[in-house]
């Protein structure tokens, strides 16, 4: 079995993704768009449609998320719709994600070492988008 964030966005997800890429690392695997499909499926789409992202796969660190615009017919609700656990070796690493990702974030846990870990944190980004960062005991 493996496990995925999957995070859906209301139209901006090339957007996120490409800031995933500068603040995380991310390295895009595979991306897709509406219009991308066959042409069945995109016959009644829209050019503003089409350019959206039906599908991508980030590379970060050891884990695979993935990423896309909702359809249409999908209502979604912003904040804590998804839970991404972003887990380092290092308390540094930890920090230098927390402070990328800080600017326009809403923190509801701010970073600080804890029992459970040496530098654990929770915000949720400027995409709405909920990361819970946790270090790993040594």
């Amino acid at each position: 079995m493996q496990v995925n964030g999957y995070i859906l966005l209301d139209g901006n997800a090339a957007e996120a993704i490409r800031y995933y890429e500068q603040t995380l690392g991310a390295e895009v695997l595979f991306s897709q768009t509406f219009g991308e499909a066959p042409e069945d499926v995109t016959a009644e789409m829209t050019d503003g449609q089409k350019r959206l992202v039906a599908h991508a796969v980030l590379k970060i660190g050891e884990s695979v998320l993935f990423v896309a615009d909702a359809s249409e017919e999908l209502t979604l609700t912003e904040g804590n719709r998804v839970s991404i656990c972003l887990t380092t070796d290092r308390a540094e690493e930890t920090r230098r994600i927390y402070e990328a990702l800080l600017p326009g974030s809403n923190v509801p846990a701010p970073l600080q070492p804890l029992y459970f870990s040496p530098a654990y944190g929770m915000l949720t980004d400027r995409y709405g988008v909920t990361f819970q960062l946790f270090t790993k005991r040594q």
